[in-house]
């Protein structure tokens, strides 16, 4: 099974928010919700030595998905390609993915009473492209790819970065996929002290 995720530069990123606009463009999100969100982080110390950085959050495509695991019907389950999904057909808006996603980083639908979340674009990937918020990054900072192809965008950036760079979010025996680059001499990452 394929390790589909994004991989995310925080050294190019300039906190512009053009993915979250794509993003909630490209998949018709309501207002007040988020499948990418966007945060910042600092700033931190003082002039001349404050640190502050952007840190894009979405779904961390989980190898082991508590979200998948707690969820009574099935609608939050992984697909043949390995990305982490919902089917709105099967969710009953009990919301115990959202309760069991370590990082807050599902939605609720208020007019559908159902769960969303990040689906990679899948309907666009599946036809070659990239997911939206890759396509739109000004600052050529997001990557999308399996982590398991050497040869994919994802797999390159990290291949590229210093392996002290390279960080994700609290692994909390779930095993997120989503990678983040941040090199000391521009912040020290704080990526656990968000949610």
């Amino acid at each position: 099974m394929s390790r589909k995720c994004i991989v995310v530069d925080l050294d190019r990123c300039i906190g512009c928010y053009g993915c979250e606009v794509a993003c909630k463009q490209e998949n018709d999100i309501a207002l007040g919700e988020y499948w990418n969100k966007v945060l910042q982080v600092g700033p931190t110390g003082s002039y001349p030595d404050s640190q502050l950085y952007w840190l894009p959050t979405m779904c961390q495509q989980c190898a082991d998905a508590p979200c998948v695991n707690v969820c009574p019907t099935g609608a939050s389950y992984r697909n043949e390609e390995g990305t982490v999904l919902v089917n709105k057909e099967k969710c009953i808006g009990c919301k115990y993915c959202m309760m069991a996603c370590p990082y807050g980083v599902r939605g609720w639908n208020k007019q559908e009473r159902v769960v969303e979340k990040c689906t990679l674009c899948e309907h666009l990937t599946m036809q070659g492209g990239k997911p939206a918020c890759v396509a739109a990054c000004s600052a050529q900072a997001r990557f999308y790819g399996d982590l398991d192809d050497a040869d994919s965008d994802a797999s390159r950036a990290l291949a590229a970065a210093d392996p002290e760079s390279i960080h994700e979010l609290p692994d909390h025996g779930n095993g997120p996929s989503t990678k983040y680059i941040l090199t000391k001499t521009n912040a020290l990452w704080k990526g656990g002290d968000v949610k």
